[in-house]
């Protein structure tokens, strides 16, 4: 039982500095283009860090990072020192890019730890191999579907600064495909909608699936419905708009980040509690202080901060204004949501960073710093392997004494 203490505390001291590593994600172009101070842009993203957990209720990234590792090497005592060697090796990586202010992946780490340690385990035939390819996969089309959201949420709020009826139109088609997209998405099986309401729409609309699309939604009818009137505006009127909107869109990125990162982490103390106990822990059944935990760790992490990465993010990779910081959170945002309903654990660095590079790239492509980005490159590709091999040497260092 003390062992299992300890991977819960070490859990959620990962948690931890996952918050105060990955907040720059959150805040970089809040506090770049001067819409918060520091201190007022960690509490607004620890708040909606935390807000996370009243959305995302079926916790599908948890279970896949859960399954990492094949349960017969995740079980008993041998299972416990896998997933301790795992934690102390993220927490090592995590700690040392923060240090040195590299954004890197707090969940490749956590992933890759968790990997490395099962392999020294079990050898190759100890990881399962899909969660780890999809994984793995992502830390390439994580930024760039981020990168090709942002390009094309920049393009559109360009064209609607230009008069006549075609940028009209264009926002009202997607008014429209938010609606259609609403309407083919929604649960509304009353045998499935599994909430507390007597009334039928409160059920469907507070239905944790449905939820998260309602949400989304919104954030983008939000963008759409400014965009109709935004070539009215001259630029500076324009300019204090898009401040104001970058509150919603920086919200909609910690919303995201929160429900994805978070997940992570419960994810492997659930592999703990089943490890510990099989009779009495299910993965399917998540014991409701988990995911509370999680989510108030991680928000009280981003509070501390983390202004080494929030510099590297917010001006060095290319200067960004608050029209181009609304683009990139929101498409960085919907990149998260997207993923999370995937079940697929993705980097909100690389997604972040992949969307800064895609509004810097609307300007020209000298915009944007790519020696920069080319060192960020490096360190996302070293992450896995790196904290695999830490997490080996760890697990056999710790085999000898327990």
């Amino acid at each position: 039982m003390t062992f299992l203490i300890v991977i819960i505390a070490l859990a959620l001291i990962f948690d931890y500095i996952n918050g105060f590593h990955d907040a720059a994600n959150s805040i970089a172009t809040i506090v770049s283009t001067k819409v918060l101070t520091p201190f007022q842009a960690v509490i607004w993203a620890a708040v909606f860090n935390f807000a996370a957990f009243f959305i995302f209720k079926d916790h599908g990234v948890a279970n896949t990072v859960a399954k990492t590792v094949k349960d017969e090497v995740v079980s008993g005592h041998i299972g416990m020192i896998v997933i301790f060697s795992g934690l102390i090796a993220a927490i090592m990586w995590n700690l040392f890019t923060w240090w040195f202010g590299i954004p890197s992946s707090s969940s490749h780490t956590l992933i890759g730890g968790f990997a490395g340690a099962g392999i020294a385990a079990g050898g190759l035939d100890a990881v399962n191999s899909e969660p780890v390819i999809k994984t793995a996969s992502f830390i390439f089309l994580a930024p760039l579907v981020g990168m090709i959201f942002a390009f094309i949420m920049s393009l559109w709020f360009i064209y609607s600064f230009r008069k006549g009826i075609g940028p009209r139109l264009l926002s009202l088609a997607v008014l429209g495909g938010v609606a259609v997209f609403l309407y083919l998405s929604m649960e509304t099986d009353p045998a499935k909608l599994k909430t507390q309401y007597e009334a039928y729409i409160w059920n469907v609309i507070f239905f944790s699936k449905n939820f998260k699309w309602i949400l989304l939604s919104f954030i983008i009818t939000i963008m759409a419905l400014f965009t109709l009137w935004l070539h009215t505006l001259n630029a500076a009127r324009a300019n204090t708009w898009f401040k104001r909107l970058q509150l919603v869109s920086s919200a909609a990125f910690s919303i995201g980040h929160g429900g994805n990162d978070a997940q992570k982490v419960m994810g492997i103390i659930m592999a703990a509690l089943v490890s510990f106990d099989p009779t009495v822990y299910s993965l399917n059944n998540m014991p409701v202080w988990v995911p509370l935990a999680c989510y108030t760790a991680i928000g009280v992490g981003t509070m501390s901060g983390g202004w080494k990465i929030v510099k590297t993010m917010g001006t060095r990779i290319t200067k960004v204004t608050p029209f181009e910081g609304v683009a990139a959170e929101t498409a960085g945002a919907i990149t998260l949501f997207v993923t999370e309903a995937l079940k697929i654990p993705v980097s909100t660095t690389h997604t972040i960073t992949g969307s800064i590079i895609g509004v810097g790239a609307t300007k020209r492509l000298s915009a944007v710093r790519w020696g920069v980005t080319f060192n960020l490159l490096w360190a996302w590709i070293l992450t896995i392997p790196v904290s695999a091999l830490l997490a080996a040497g760890i697990y056999y260092l710790v085999h000898l004494f327990l």
